[in-house]
């Protein structure tokens, strides 16, 4: 069993090595980007990726406090989910209005994969391997769709 202490350090060991990784990978319109913390530039949508004791997933979320727009940026994603699962080369899950364990309520598209461990520096590579050609498709994604999310 780790200490909180201990798992923060690791989680952050895992963050920085995934930082470093993708560090030479340009962004699709050539900025550099920290893609640990992917800004997509619109309020309440967020690239979110997770690495947890026996799971890892990467997914879109869309946090607004209002359910109603919430639901319209949900439902702009949808128009174009042929769009996002060809950049992807999979589809995703889709889950409108997820009730988070904080109460908080969100809407999310997400992947995850199961069964491995960011605890586990052996499995630090599968993790990786999972979500690298995600992040980045997600971002060639976005390159080309974000102006029809800025104007919502």
């Amino acid at each position: 069993m780790y200490s909180r202490a201990e798992k923060s350090k690791i989680r952050k060991g895992f963050w920085t090595a995934f930082g470093q990784y993708m560090k030479p990978v340009p962004s699709e319109t050539g900025v550099r980007v920290n893609w640990s913390n992917y800004k997509t530039g619109v309020k309440h949508i967020f690239f979110r990726m997770k690495a947890e004791l026996d799971f890892a997933s990467i997914g879109i979320e869309i946090n607004h406090a209002d359910e109603e727009l919430q639901q319209l940026f949900f439902e702009q994603f949808l128009e174009f989910k042929k769009i996002l699962h060809a950049e992807l080369n999979e589809e995703w899950d889709w889950e409108l209005h997820h009730v988070e364990e904080s109460g908080k309520i969100v809407s999310r598209i997400q992947k995850t994969i199961p069964k491995v461990n960011i605890m586990d520096q052996n499995d630090w590579s599968k993790i990786i391997s999972f979500l690298k050609p995600r992040i980045i498709a997600l971002d060639g994604f976005w390159a080309n769709m974000k102006p029809a999310f800025e104007e919502l």
